[in-house]
C-alpha cells in the first residue's frame, strides 16, 4: 500500500494585506452609479424628501475609495489567505462547511427564477419556492417521524431556542409555567442545549457521564421532578458516543410531565437508521446546513429545521407553509403560536439546496450517508489511536463511535509540553486547516474533534492521520520547533496572549480602531 501523501513543501499565500480602508485614495472610483431615470422621478417624486428627518444621514457614509482593479485584487488576496474545503483536506468538523456541497446546487440557487424572487411577493406568484419548502418539510418529517415542522430558525442554536420557547408556551397553556422552571441537559451535549433554555429563563441541571462516557441514567432519574420543564440532549454527543438509553430517558421525563427535545445536529450518524419519534421525543431539530449538503456560512446563511409532535404544532412560529394539493399558502391563523422568530420564512437558498440534495440522494443513499459516516469515523479512530501521544475520549469502553470523536493530546502535553493548540498551528504548515478542539471549558484535556462524515475518501482520512502522526513525531523530537509554528501559513503564533483578555485592546470595527488610536 502506498504511503499517504503529505504536502511537505506546502506554503500558503501571505499578502500582508491591509484593511480596505487603509487602501483608500480620495477621489478614486470603481463605479459611477447612474442618475435616477427621469421617468422614475416623475412617477415617484422625491422619495428621500419624504423620509422622516431622523432616518436621513447627516452626511454621506465614509466608504473606502478604490478602483475596480484594487477591489478585485484585495478580495483575491483575502481568498488566497483563507484555507477551507475547496483548497485543502478539511475534515475537522466534517458535517459543517467542510462537507461536500454539490456545485450544481449553487447553480440552482443563482438561477434568476429563484434568486430574483422577493419575500414580499404575493404567495400566488411564488408557488414554486413554497412547493419546495413544503416538500422539504415532508423530508424532515419522514426522517424524524414527527408531525409538524418549521424551517424558520436561522440555524441549530436558533432552532433549539425555538424549542425552549415552545416548551415555555406549552407549560404556560397548562398553567404550570411558574412551577416548571428547570431544564435537564448533559455535559457533552451541544452547549446550546444549556444556553438557549437558560436564555429562555430556565435553570439548567447538567448531567455528567458514567465511566463509559454515557450520561448517568440514575442521575437523570434523580433530577427529574415536577419542576422539570424538559430535557434537551444531543445524541450522539460531541464525543461520538450514542446513548443507548434514549428511549428510557424519555419515559422518565414523560412520567413527571416534562417534554423531551432531541438535538440532532449530528444526524449524519443515523439517517434512515433511527428516528426521534421511536425514541419517544416530542421535538427535534436538524442542522439543515450540515446534514443535507448546504453551505454552513458561519451561523448564516443556515437553517435549523425544528420538528415536533402534533400536540405542539399549535405553538410553531408563523407563517407555516400549507397545501391542499393544488396550491400553497402561508398560514398565519395560528392563535397560540410563539410569534415570528425570523423575517419571512427563513433562508430560502439553504432550503432550495437541501431539497435538491435530498431529492438527488433518495432514501437509499441517505441511509448510505449514515453508513459511510460511521465507517469513516471508526476507520479513522483505528489509525489515530496508533499515533504517539494521542488517545480518544473514553477509549477502550467497548462502544463503537458514531460520526465523530473527540481525541486528546494529553499524553503528548504531559510528555513534551506540546498540546492541542501547538499541534493545530504546526498542522497548518502541511496544508491542514485549523481543527476544532472543543467547547470551553475543555472537559477532555488537550482536545481535537474530528468528524470525517460521508464526504471524505479513504485517501483523505489517511493523509490527515499521516499529518497528525508527522507532527506528533516532530513534537517528541523537537518540541520547541512545533510550539513556535506555523512557518508557512498566513497566520502567526500569538505572542501577547494576555491581550485577548483585555477589552481595552480590542477593536471590532475600523471606526473603533481609529478611535482607540486617536484618529477620529
Amino acid at each position: 500500500m502506498a504511503e499517504p501523501r503529505i504536502r511537505k513543501n506546502f506554503h500558503q499565500a501571505s499578502w500582508d494585506e491591509p484593511i480596505v480602508y487603509e487602501m483608500s485614495t480620495p477621489g478614486v472610483r470603481g463605479i459611477l452609479p447612474p442618475d435616477v431615470d427621469e421617468a422614475i422621478v416623475e412617477q415617484v417624486g422625491d422619495v428621500a424628501g419624504r423620509l422622516p428627518r431622523g432616518t436621513r444621514r447627516a452626511s454621506p457614509p465614509v466608504l473606502p475609495e478604490l478602483s475596480q482593479k484594487h477591489v478585485l485584487q484585495h478580495w483575491i488576496h483575502l481568498s488566497q489567505e483563507t484555507m477551507g474545503s475547496n483548497l485543502s483536506n478539511d475534515l475537522s468538523e466534517g458535517t459543517c462547511t467542510m462537507k461536500y456541497n454539490p456545485r450544481i446546487n449553487e447553480t440552482l440557487a443563482q438561477d434568476p427564477g429563484f434568486a430574483e424572487l422577493h419575500p414580499d411577493q404575493d404567495p400566488t406568484t411564488v408557488q414554486g419556492i413554497l412547493e419546495i419548502f413544503h416538500k422539504f418539510q415532508k423530508v424532515c418529517l419522514e426522517i424524524s417521524g414527527m408531525d409538524a415542522v418549521t424551517l424558520q430558525p436561522g440555524g441549530g442554536n436558533h432552532a433549539v431556542y425555538t424549542a425552549a420557547s415552545i416548551v415555555r408556551a406549552y407549560h404556560a397553556a397548562r398553567g404550570e409555567a411558574d412551577q416548571r422552571d428547570e431544564v435537564i441537559t448533559t455535559i457533552f451535549s451541544h452547549p446550546c442545549d444549556a444556553a438557549t433554555p437558560a436564555t429562555a429563563g430556565y435553570k439548567i441541571i447538567t448531567i455528567y457521564p458514567d465511566e463509559r462516557g454515557i450520561p448517568d441514567l440514575e442521575a437523570i432519574r434523580a433530577a427529574a421532578s415536577k419542576r422539570t420543564a424538559a430535557i434537551f440532549m444531543t445524541n450522539p454527543e460531541d464525543i461520538g458516543i450514542y446513548n443507548p438509553h434514549a428511549a428510557e430517558i424519555t419515559k422518565i421525563l414523560h412520567s413527571v410531565g416534562a417534554l423531551c427535545f432531541y438535538d440532532q445536529a449530528n444526524a449524519n450518524a443515523f439517517l434512515g437508521v433511527a428516528r426521534a419519534k421511536e425514541a419517544g421525543f416530542d421535538m427535534c431539530h436538524f442542522n439543515v446546513h450540515k446534514t443535507f449538503g448546504t453551505p454552513h456560512g458561519c451561523s448564516g446563511p443556515a437553517t435549523g429545521a425544528l420538528c415536533c409532535r402534533g400536540f405542539l404544532a399549535r405553538y410553531l412560529p408563523v407563517p407555516v407553509v400549507e397545501s391542499d394539493g393544488n396550491r400553497y399558502w402561508l398560514d398565519y391563523d395560528r392563535p397560540e403560536n410563539i410569534g415570528k422568530i425570523r423575517d419571512y420564512l427563513g433562508c430560502a437558498g439553504v432550503v432550495l439546496r437541501a431539497y435538491a440534495w435530498t431529492a438527488m440522494m433518495g432514501p437509499r443513499w441517505l441511509r448510505e450517508c449514515a453508513d459511510v459516516s460511521v465507517i469513516n469515523n471508526n476507520y479513522m479512530q483505528k489509525i489515530m489511536e496508533t499515533i504517539p501521544g494521542v488517545s480518544s475520549a473514553f477509549q477502550g469502553n467497548g462502544i463503537a463511535r458514531q460520526e465523530q470523536i473527540r481525541y486528546s493530546f494529553e499524553k503528548l502535553k504531559n510528555d513534551v509540553n506540546v498540546g492541542s493548540e501547538d499541534m493545530n498551528r504546526r498542522m497548518l504548515d502541511y496544508g491542514i486547516p485549523w481543527f476544532w478542539s472543543s467547547h470551553h471549558p475543555w472537559l477532555v484535556p488537550e482536545p481535537m474533534t474530528l468528524e470525517p462524515c460521508e464526504s471524505y475518501s479513504k485517501d483523505d482520512i489517511e493523509e490527515y492521520c499521516a499529518v497528525v502522526r508527522k507532527v506528533a513525531e516532530e513534537a517528541y523530537g523537537n518540541p520547541a520547533f512545533v510550539k513556535n509554528a506555523p512557518y508557512h501559513s498566513v497566520i502567526h503564533k500569538r505572542i501577547h496572549e494576555e491581550e485577548f483578555d483585555d477589552p481595552d485592546r480590542w477593536a471590532l470595527t475600523w471606526k473603533a480602531y481609529q478611535k482607540k488610536h486617536g484618529r477620529i
